[in-house]
């Protein structure tokens, strides 16, 4: 389960800076493609911290 959630994670992050380099080459569309990378940055970093906790121990 820890590694399926880390590849998705992986994917939504790896999107995500994709989304923040390609939308300088979206006219009238910049602020809005950007805006969606950052927030898929955020969902992958939230994706560990928050689903996946400490781990197996406290």
């Amino acid at each position: 389960m820890n590694g399926v959630l880390f590849v998705i994670a992986m994917a939504f992050f790896v999107f995500g800076m994709w989304l923040m380099g390609s939308a300088f080459a979206m006219p009238g569309l910049e602020a809005i493609v950007f805006f969606g990378g950052i927030l898929c940055v955020a969902l992958a970093l939230a994706i560990p911290t928050t689903i996946l906790g400490r781990g197996q121990g406290n």
